[in-house]
């Protein structure tokens, strides 16, 4: 994304021409703190009362690469720069230029790069804790789970720190083969440096990863014997029990450490989680409290603060904290949308469209648009909506066919069937290949009367999806009640079924084939599990004229009085009480 291209110039390529040459040829260098302030070397210097740089004396032929390398980054070649820096690492082995090329490397998830460079860095500098992390980490990438925890023991055995945890949390990206052999290798381990808090609480976590929280359990209890106070395995232990429907037990634990801990923001955090989940919003609310006083500047805590504000109906406090996240510039989306929430409850359209409208990224900008399209619609402002959707879809075509739908939604929810219809086509147009606008044209055909044309896009989405339990349910719904190919419906539901069984659209649709073939028992199975699941009018229509059938007429007028009350001028239900009832059919 273009918003990143900064950042990685600041970062990686800050460097100005002169800098490059003066890359120091001393050795061993410490990684810096990327989040840390940057200074010039000068500043440094000054700071530090250290003596001059002496500069490396590089061939011309590797100061030419590390030259033309800066000079691709200005000009966003980062291709061309990574694999100049790594030319330039080979030639000249010097392992500062080795350092900024894999910063490069691992900027640009260049894997290859990577795996080049730390074999190079440990040729020049075997014990570089740095080279044998990354050589760690790309062993488990390729498979090479015996060689990436010899990389780890190597760190291990100069006494440092060997992320075993952050290897075993990667764990959840392999098989389960995998797994098991990774958990092996970590056994090995544990025998031969027994003792480690770090490689104990790594079994646990590949244990509880793997499906197995009572044995993660189990093995983290001898560890908080021993060190009480281990923090991650005191997470842990909650996170396992929750897990293991031990919710009482997990929230006690939690509450406790919370307060043995209360700097731990990673503690807190699951701890108000849980309590959302067990419908605790208050104590919930409370917990966030707490950690956004101790962390005001972490956006994700004030955000979840927030909305568990809103969820509590403590909207001045939700809108403060969101109004907040929008000074300063982050989550701007979420808090966008959830203000333009607030205000959409509230029956302030124009201020909740404003807001709707300011959301512009991630997973809240498509229900914002529909939102704010809806509520400019419900104004009179429809040829705005969509003029808004078009305009939109111009200046984002990555993303058309997500404005095509939204504009064909827009349209089926003012029952425009008609222009819908001409919607869908133009984009099938374009986009002859998806799926969900040949669904909504399919359904918008067999709406206008239709069928064939339905059943053809139908037919299209199930030849190129075979899987499409929606497609095939609708293609047998279809045919069972425009045509008399009962058999062949039911063979399309049937396939819709065995998909998704306990869908209750596909139950009704079931329910309603064997109805129309007079088995009026299996019919009833099927459609009152539909109606228990998703008690709909149309679904109502079919088990009460079922009900009706069985001779059960009392709890058929029991089924349609309750659906009545949901839509009094359902057609479907309509129908098919004035033809049972008036003509006293049996």
């Amino acid at each position: 994304m273009y918003k990143s291209a900064p950042l990685l110039i600041t970062c990686l390529f800050g460097l100005s021409l002169a800098g490059c040459a003066s890359i120091t040829g001393s050795g061993h260098s410490s990684v810096v703190d990327e989040k840390a302030p940057t200074h010039t070397q000068e500043d440094s210097r000054k700071a530090n009362s250290e003596p001059p740089i002496e500069y490396a004396d590089f061939e011309p032929e590797t100061l030419y690469l590390l030259l033309s390398a800066e000079i691709a980054a200005q000009r966003g070649r980062y291709d061309v720069t990574l694999v100049n820096y790594l030319r330039a690492a080979k030639q000249s082995r010097d392992t500062n230029v080795i350092e900024r090329a894999m910063r490069i490397a691992q900027s640009l998830n260049g894997d290859n790069a990577q795996k080049q460079l730390a074999e190079l860095w440990l040729e020049v500098d075997p014990n570089n804790l740095q080279a044998l992390r990354v050589s760690a980490i790309q062993a488990v990438k390729r498979n090479e789970l015996e060689s990436a925890l010899g990389y780890m023991e190597q760190i291990l055995n100069q006494g440092e720190d060997a992320d075993f945890d952050s290897l075993a949390a990667m764990a959840g990206n392999l098989s389960p083969e995998q797994q098991q052999e990774l958990m092996t290798l970590y056994n090995e381990m544990a025998n031969r440096h027994p003792g480690i808090p770090e490689l104990e609480y790594s079994i646990a976590l590949l244990l509880k990863i793997a499906g197995n929280p009572q044995a993660a359990l189990g093995r983290l209890e001898p560890l908080l014997k021993e060190e009480p106070n281990f923090q991650p395995a005191i997470i842990l232990k909650g996170d396992l029990l929750y897990q293991s429907d031990r919710e009482i037990e997990a929230l006690e634990h939690l509450m406790v450490n919370t307060r043995r801990f209360p700097a731990s923001r990673q503690m807190g955090t699951l701890y108000a989680r849980m309590l959302i989940s067990e419908g605790e919003l208050q104590a919930a609310q409370d917990e966030f409290n707490r950690l956004v006083k101790r962390y005001p500047d972490n956006p994700g805590l004030r955000l979840s603060h927030a909305l568990v504000a809103l969820e509590n109906g403590q909207l001045e406090l939700a809108k403060k904290e969101l109004n907040r996240l929008n000074e300063q510039g982050l989550h701007t989306s979420e808090a966008n949308y959830y203000l333009g929430r607030i205000e959409d409850e509230a029956g302030n359209a124009e201020q909740a469209i404003g807001y709707y409208q300011s959301v512009d990224e991630g997973n809240y900008f498509f229900p914002a648009i529909a939102r704010a399209s809806a509520l400019l619609t419900a104004e009179g402002r429809i040829n705005e909506a969509l003029e808004d959707i078009r305009s939109m879809r111009s200046a984002n075509p990555a993303q058309a066919e997500n404005f095509w739908l939204l504009e064909v939604n827009l349209l089926l929810d003012q029952k425009l069937q008609q222009e819908a219809l001409e919607v869908a086509t133009s984009a099938l147009e374009d986009y002859p290949e998806n799926l969900q606008i040949r669904y909504a044209r399919a359904m918008l055909f067999d709406a206008l009367g239709q069928p064939e044309k339905a059943e053809a896009d139908l037919k299209l989405i199930i030849e190129n999806d075979s899987k499409n339990a929606v497609a095939l349910n609708a293609l047998g719904y279809i045919l069972a009640t425009r045509t008399d190919r009962l058999s062949e419906a039911r063979g399309y539901i049937e396939q819709a079924l065995e998909l998704d069984p306990e869908n209750p659209a596909i139950l009704d649709s079931m329910g309603w084939v064997l109805l129309q073939e007079g088995q009026i028992e299996p019919a009833l199975d099927y459609l009152s599990r539909a109606w228990e699941a998703f008690p709909d009018p149309e679904v109502a229509a079919h088990y009460g004229e079922a009900l009706w059938m069985s001779g059960a007429e009392e709890q058929a007028q029991v089924i349609w009085k309750e659906a009545l009350e949901l839509d009094m001028e359902h057609d479907v239900l309509r129908e098919t009480i004035d033809r049972l009832t008036n003509t006293g059919e049996q």
